[in-house]
């Protein structure tokens, strides 16, 4: 068995697609352009390149794009003054701090004051209970990405399957979790003091890997003909010492032989962030003006 590959970039692409179709309705009929704000602290060269990245899938959506920088040095006070405008701003539907922060600021200080109805990236501890109980609020955009590409290939019934959520963070692998419950599957979350972690992800039909540990689940973890889902980014040194590749929390090759569906890094989960922030922001401007969230 070679498992099929889940093209995230093209699904993203699609999504980015659908998102812009929406917008340029809301715009035509309603005279409502969705408008999105990033925040940057320092001078860090990735989060630079991703938040210009964001700032163009933005634009290229037909939303509006407002970007704020802040030195490396900048007291707490100045962004927490900044998500405060933001807040009170009626032309920004969504917020988002781009994380890490500098040591001197308490991110969730920062979080905690972004209005839950702004929070595009579902971080805030309001749009966190919402999901635990059920109820609509906003998603954290990788494991919403995720259950996208899930759907994709199981269909919208998910209902029984088993899952396993290898990682246990606030970003991806508790609400990763939560939304398969929400699809009745039958969830299992594990982490690092999991008791034989390899046997309980072998019942997975459905495997989300997200701890952070590069090629750390291996090809006889996977049930066969299950769907692996790697959200891992983690660099490791090439074998010729030339420089550093990107792998995943999966041994790729090893898995793709096994399973039935699998998602690449990179190329798999990845695009599915900026296009799920854009998803959330549209969703957001919806609500706010009263008008029906589209489905996507």
């Amino acid at each position: 068995m070679t498992a099929a590959i889940i093209d995230g970039k093209a699904f993203a692409a699609g999504l980015r697609q659908r998102v812009a179709q929406h917008v340029a309705r809301l715009r035509e009929d309603h005279g409502l352009v969705p408008g999105l704000a990033v925040v940057l602290v320092g001078d860090d060269p990735a989060s630079h390149v991703y938040v210009r990245n964001k700032g163009e899938q933005t634009k290229a959506a037909g939303m509006n794009s407002f970007e704020f920088r802040l030195p490396d040095d900048a007291p707490e006070s100045a962004l927490l003054e900044r998500v405060a405008a933001l807040n009170a701003d009626p032309a920004v539907h969504g917020i988002l701090v781009q994380l890490p922060l500098p040591k001197h600021m308490d991110a969730a200080k920062v979080i905690d004051l972004i209005d839950p109805a702004k929070d595009v990236d579902g971080f805030h501890v309001v749009n966190a209970g919402k999901l635990a109980v059920g109820a609509d609020g906003i998603v954290p955009c990788t494991p919403l990405g995720c259950l996208m590409l899930i759907r994709d290939r199981l269909g919208p019934r998910l209902a029984g399957l088993n899952a396993v959520v290898i990682g246990r963070s606030n970003i991806v692998g508790k609400p990763m979790a939560q939304l398969l419950l929400r699809e009745s599957c039958t969830v299992t979350v594990a982490h690092s003091k999991t008791r034989d972690l390899p046997a309980l992800a072998r019942s997975a039909d459905i495997l989300v890997a997200a701890v952070g540990v590069p090629e750390m689940v291996k090809g006889d973890w996977v049930k066969p003909g299950a769907v692996v889902i790697d959200v891992g980014m983690n660099r490791i040194p090439k074998a010729d010492g030339s420089g550093t590749r990107l792998v995943g929390d999966v041994a790729f090759a090893e898995a793709a032989a096994v399973a039935g569906h699998i998602t690449p890094v990179p190329g798999g989960v990845g695009p599915m962030t900026i296009a799920c922030l854009l998803a959330n922001t549209l969703t957001a401007a919806c609500a706010r003006a009263g008008l029906p969230v589209p489905a996507l």
